[in-house]
Formats: structure tokens, sequence, C-alpha cells
């Protein structure tokens, strides 16, 4: 689905394990799930009365970022959708530091739905009449 990492790789000069993690592993698997990303926080957005829609563009990402942030439950289910496109050896090196690497994750995917601002549209939750 993704091209593997070799992990000697990880260790790039300059740079230290969890930047080089986050740019060759976090980075390509957030990229190929931003749909799913995105589809979940609709779902979140949905499940909270839909008051994310009513919001000024500026709001949104506090509100995107405070569901990340304040919502253990949406959190972890953000997380999972990341860490279930690791290979054994990623999930084996993410272990080693998952509290750091967590912080790295959490803030590309604050990132990558803030950047998506113009996928959630005004959505009414419910039927709805299609006929004039």
């Amino acid at each position: 689905m993704r091209p593997s990492i070799d992990i000697k790789f990880l260790k790039i000069k300059n740079s230290s394990f969890e930047e080089s993690f986050q740019n060759l592993i976090l980075r390509p698997i957030i990229k190929v799930q931003t749909s799913i990303l995105v589809q979940a926080f609709k779902k979140y957005a949905d499940t909270h009365k839909g008051v994310f829609y009513q919001l000024r563009p500026e709001k949104k990402t506090t509100y995107i970022e405070n569901a990340i942030k304040k919502d253990q439950k949406f959190r972890n289910f953000l997380k999972g959708i990341v860490i279930g496109m690791f290979t054994l050896e990623e999930y084996d090196l993410y272990k080693e530091k998952s509290s750091s690497l967590n912080k790295r994750m959490m803030n590309l995917v604050y990132q990558r739905l803030s950047e998506n601002l113009q996928l959630f549209e005004y959505r009414k939750t419910g039927k709805t009449n299609l006929n004039p």
C-alpha cells in the first residue's frame, strides 16, 4: 500500500529519531489516510450536534484542535487510524518513543484536518427532502 522504509534511514544525520520517524513514517501514512481522517472528524462533528458547521473558519480550527487535545476517546481513535498502518518493525520502533511520537502524530493530524476545511461543508444530520 505504501513503500517500505529501510529502518536504518531513521538515523538521518542532523535530525532526531522522532523527526526522522515523523518525516519518513508518519507523514506518508497521514497523507494516505487523509480521507478516512476527514470522515472520522465529520462523524465526530455530527455526533456533537453539528455545532462545528456553524463556526467561522478560524473557530473551526480551534474546534478541531480542542477535539484532538481534549477528547481522549476521539484522540485514541485517530491514533488507531494511523498506527494501524504501521509495519511490525515500525510499530516496534514507535513503542520505544510513543509519547513524543503521539504528540507529533496528533500535530500532523491537526494540520491535515485544518488544511482541508473546505471538505467540511455544512451537513444536515438526518433525512433531507430532495424535492423542491
